[in-house]
């Protein structure tokens, strides 16, 4: 247990937490949304830090991160609990903490030995992901900078439903961010996730403004968030507010969680997200949980040359040159 960041004393042994969107007002002995923070006789801690729940080596394409070191592997962690309560999690299991006991498994790791195993495990980049990181960012917070000093990169996988300030904090350290944009109905959001669409809106703005390389996914759920309209409102917000280089995710849902209910997305319907994306200018859109698809492949803009070949999370072959399309030269928007 740690004493947390971003918080403030209101009087009368009352705090804020300034960490996520949700902002919430604490009296002693009461728990926040994420349910990892307690208020503590007037002072927030934080319970899960230094507690991996979650630590493997992945690709860090199963990220996913396609314009960021394609190729490499990403040392990855993630501690129990979320911001969010969404309906359709996939790492429920871990990030719906629906008891105190979860606070107390894992297996604990200090700064210090995370950043060397991640060296060990001759990893590129290490990523905060599997659960939301902002409800862990006393621990990123620590090991970014360490990462950074024998030069690894810092990867979040996240929700979005951080503060401009807890971003600011990470900016020194911060190198890439995948951002779920999981609808575009701030309805959707109140009722399957339990926050508001917004704040994951303004996160990714600014995280562009910090310079900070962004790709954003989309999980497509039937009946949910797959009509034509919502499809091409997320598409053009990508490409007018964000930018037409970065990356779109598209990404096929199966049931879950509290979703059994429904039918896999049928791969028409990723098509449609897929052609949404395109008529919006965007210049690299895929197609995930759909094996052996060419639309993961990454494509020349300008004379459609396949520069990046994958199947699944594997890099079959990279014929990009100096950053530039081996067959046009043109530039392509990667960090490498």
């Amino acid at each position: 247990m740690q004493e947390a960041l971003l918080y403030e004393k209101l009087g009368n042994q009352k705090v804020e937490c300034n960490l996520c969107a949700h902002h919430c007002k604490l009296a002693p002995g009461k728990f926040g949304i994420c349910r990892v923070r307690e208020n503590i006789d007037g002072t927030l801690y934080t319970h899960v830090y230094g507690r991996t729940i979650a630590r493997h080596v992945d690709p860090i394409e199963k990220k996913p991160l396609y314009h960021f070191f394609p190729g490499t592997q990403a040392f990855s962690i993630g501690t129990p609990g979320c911001n969010f309560h969404c309906d359709f999690c996939q790492n429920c299991e871990i990030s719906q903490v629906v008891s105190p006991g979860i606070l107390t498994v894992g297996q604990p790791a200090t700064p210090e030995e995370i950043v060397q195993e991640a060296l060990d495990r001759e990893c590129k980049s290490i990523a905060y992901t599997y659960t939301e990181p902002t409800i862990f960012f006393e621990y990123c917070n620590d090991i970014g900078p360490l990462a950074r000093d024998v030069g690894l990169k810092n990867v979040f996988v996240s929700n979005g439903y951080m503060t401009s300030e807890m971003l600011e904090l990470a900016a020194p350290w911060l190198d890439a961010v995948n951002i779920d944009l999981k609808a575009f109905r701030d309805d959707t959001y109140r009722r399957l996730m339990g926050g508001h669409l917004q704040p994951v809106l303004d996160s990714m703005k600014k995280i562009i403004q910090m310079g900070v390389w962004l790709e954003v996914t989309s999980l497509i759920i039937p009946g949910i968030n797959d009509q034509s309209r919502e499809l091409h409102e997320m598409a053009h917000f990508v490409a007018n507010e964000l930018g037409v280089d970065v990356p779109w995710h598209i990404s096929r849902f199966f049931p879950g969680y509290k979703m059994h209910d429904l039918l896999p997305t049928p791969i028409d319907t990723l098509q449609k997200a897929r052609e949404a994306g395109t008529e919006a200018g965007l210049n690299y859109i895929y197609v995930g949980n759909v094996p052996a698809s060419a639309d993961q492949n990454t494509v020349c803009p300008r004379c459609g040359a396949t520069l990046i070949e994958r199947v699944g999370y594997n890099v079959l072959g990279n014929i990009i040159e100096n950053g530039r399309c081996a067959e046009c030269e043109y530039k392509i928007a990667m960090v490498d």
